[in-house]
């Protein structure tokens, strides 16, 4: 068989299969070679540490209780990685043949980006978390493509799926939501009468109203008090909404830079022209059928629908997290834009939807190239904990110290290795999100022992304020005895200069 003719045949499931397990596993590659604790790592490897019950998360104490064989957490990294990327890759599956029954391999690409999402970048940075929501998205895929015989098993079986994810990261609400917007956008182009539509809506509400029953019952009376603080409505919420998303829009600009500008610029010009070919056959339909300008309507509001789902539920909280790991829905808002793209390429000729690929590559050489800056950023907090470890360990003082206080010292100019990386994709560094010289809980790991908690770290820079001579002064710190108790206050690094060699 010809090359040519491989790429527009139809795949079994075993290949389908077969395709998604390599480019999920290539996608996450870098981050294993890396092999980098990522801020909450570094405390719960330190403490084999769970707590995820008081986030509401209770499914992913179980999930690592099960893994572990323990009633705790121990670092098993990168197996639980690895068995939920092969869970997504059969999930991907699923999502395929439940979009295109007869897949080919340009098929296999419109799921591919809630995958290859690039802020899910910073999801997977988490040796410890990355999985639990790597798996939440896979339950919501499984609750969205479930079909029973039954209307019992079509609503309890999809809600129990998303009471599952929901209590595994929150965040994958937004995704449940931004594919029941493409399952319209898909009725849609298939034409479905309308009341099969308001069927296919108060099936997927109902679902979602009994999944959030079941969390409420479940994981949700174990959160914490005080998380989850929703706005005050009292404050001009639509100003702090309108605040919030204007933050949101903001990051995800920084993906649009050099290349990648041009890329997804003409992902989008081939998604409208997908929209307007949708909305086309839309109009086509006889006047008694299309319900004059609706199904339009219906279009415009699912594209700003899945704009606002980017964000999402995040938008409702009082302290807004504009974190790149809460912005799961800008996978579903490509995989949109993948389907559009694919009909309108898909229309011109059956090899077309192949340059499909080119956004897809783009991401997976931007994974690559933030892996190479979680390696620089190890060897950088390696250097750090190395020189810690022997100024404190040279000076009696300090080692008999009854204890120790760090403080944070936040900034952007701590990594001067990957400035030249920032500076092509300034993306890279709010993915990365690591604004601290050293977290208290890495000192352990090189046998200081008497470092105190983080939360403790106001201490030591309420001391470097007061200018106490400094028992050791170092490039990026001072330490400071003061009786029985040290102090290591952090200095602000120098801003990063253009490096010439």
């Amino acid at each position: 068989m010809r090359m040519s003719d491989f790429l527009v045949r139809e795949l079994g499931r075993r290949q389908v299969v077969l395709f998604f397990l390599c480019a999920t596993m290539l996608y996450i590659l870098p981050l294993i070679l890396a092999d980098f604790p990522y801020i909450d790592d570094n405390w719960r490897t330190l403490a084999a540490g769970n707590a995820w019950a008081g986030q509401g998360r209770l499914f992913a104490d179980w999930l690592y209780e099960a893994l572990t064989f323990t009633g705790a957490a121990p670092n098993i990294f990168p197996l639980p990685l690895l068995l939920a990327t092969l869970a997504m890759s059969l999930a991907l599956t699923r999502l395929t043949f439940h979009y295109f029954p007869e897949p080919t391999l340009s098929c296999c690409l419109v799921p591919l980006p809630l995958w290859y999402n690039p802020f899910l970048l910073q999801n997977l940075s988490y040796q410890y978390d990355g999985p639990i929501m790597a798996l939440s998205l896979v339950a919501v895929i499984y609750a969205i493509t479930f079909n029973g015989s039954t209307r019992a098993q079509r609503w309890l079986v999809p809600a129990l799926l998303l009471a599952l994810a929901i209590g595994l990261y929150q965040i994958s609400l937004n995704v449940f939501l931004g594919l029941c917007a493409v399952e319209l956008l898909r009725a849609i182009q298939w034409r479905t009468s309308w009341s099969q539509v308001g069927e296919l809506l108060g099936a997927k509400f109902a679902q979602l109203l009994l999944g959030l029953l079941i969390y409420c019952v479940t994981a949700y009376p174990f959160m914490e008090s005080g998380r989850g603080e929703m706005l005050n409505w009292n404050a001009d919420p639509l100003l702090q909404i309108g605040i919030s998303l204007g933050r949101v829009l903001e990051k995800v600009t920084l993906l649009l830079h050099g290349g990648y500008a041009w890329v997804f610029a003409g992902l989008v010009l081939c998604a409208l022209v997908g929209g307007a070919q949708l909305s086309k056959q839309v109009i086509g339909q006889p006047v008694r059928q299309r319900k004059s300008a609706v199904p339009g309507l219906i279009c415009l509001l699912i594209v700003l629908l899945l704009v606002l789902l980017v964000p999402g539920i995040t938008l409702l909280f009082e302290n807004f997290n504009e974190g790149a790991r809460t912005l799961m829905g800008f996978g579903v808002l490509l995989l949109a834009l993948f389907y559009l793209a694919y009909q309108a390429l898909a229309s011109g000729h059956r090899r077309l939807p192949l340059l499909l690929i080119i956004p897809l590559l783009a991401t997976l050489s931007l994974s690559f190239a933030y892996g190479r800056v979680l390696s620089l950023q190890k060897t950088f907090a390696s250097a750090a904990l190395y020189s810690l470890s022997r100024d404190i360990g040279g000076h009696r003082e300090l080692r008999e110290a009854k204890r120790i206080y760090l403080s944070i010292g936040y900034s952007d100019h701590w990594l001067i290795g990957a400035a030249g990386s920032f500076k092509r994709l300034p993306v890279l560094p709010y993915l990365l999100n690591i604004d601290y010289y050293m977290l208290a809980e890495n000192l352990p790991g090189a046998g200081i022992s008497n470092v105190v908690a983080e939360r403790e770290r106001r201490n030591a820079t309420h001391v470097g304020y007061l200018g106490y001579p400094p028992l050791v002064e170092s490039q990026f710190y001072r330490i400071i005895l003061l009786g029985d108790y040290a102090f290591i206050v952090i200095k602000e690094p120098p801003k990063i200069r253009s490096l010439h060699w």
